[in-house]
């Protein structure tokens, strides 16, 4: 099994849930580990890979909902699948708010939490991708000095070099120059890709 195919940490109060599911994901293709509550799964390590999240609804203690607000407030993103016994729709409304990718009332079917979990893993996927595409981004942004950051500004904005020149009291030459720094340092092959790397980092 690789770490392609993603982790599904399971957090239920109910031994024998805890066990159907552990079998039933390995058997899927997916590394599960398990967890009776929310303060068990907060003090374990986790892997830097995909994964999501199976939990239950009503945990002794800090709750699924509380255990969703706790994940959000350190800002890990780990989609949520919400289990619950009791088919609750305002605690569902309020889970679906918060960011979870689905909420599912026990009995539930194999096939529709398998799909569920798939769908988690690949918004991971994708959300994993881009915080790592928008670090490198930001990488490349903070080896710009104070003065190409600032002609990058003005690219972005549509000045010519003239103006940009003007407005720094330097030369068109020495702006070029710059310019050309700027977009070697961002490897942006155009003002079009500049100007998208620019709103992206808010800059």
């Amino acid at each position: 099994m690789s770490d392609d195919e993603g982790i599904v940490y399971v957090v239920d109060d109910d031994p024998s849930i805890r066990r159907a599911l552990h079998g039933l994901l390995n058997s899927a293709g997916w590394a599960a580990e398990t967890f009776p509550d929310a303060p068990a799964f907060l003090a374990a390590k986790r892997p830097d890979r995909p994964g999501c999240l199976v939990l239950d609804v009503q945990l002794p203690g800090l709750t699924g909902l509380d255990l969703q607000t706790r994940l959000a407030s350190v800002n890990e993103a780990l989609p949520i699948i919400f289990l619950t016994g009791r088919g609750d729709i305002p605690i569902s409304v309020r889970a679906m708010k918060a960011g979870a990718t689905d909420f599912l009332t026990k009995p539930f079917s194999e096939p529709e939490l398998i799909a569920a979990i798939r769908r988690a893993i690949e918004l991971d996927r994708t959300r994993r991708a881009e915080r790592k595409e928008l670090d490198e981004l930001r990488r490349r942004y903070d080896s710009l000095t104070p003065r190409e950051r600032a002609v990058m500004a003005g690219i972005v904005s549509g000045r010519l070099n003239k103006q940009i020149a003007a407005e720094f009291g330097t030369t068109e030459v020495t702006v070029k120059e710059q310019r050309a720094r700027v977009m070697l340092k961002m490897k942006a092959k155009s003002v079009a890709t500049l100007v998208r790397i620019a709103e992206r980092l808010r800059v």
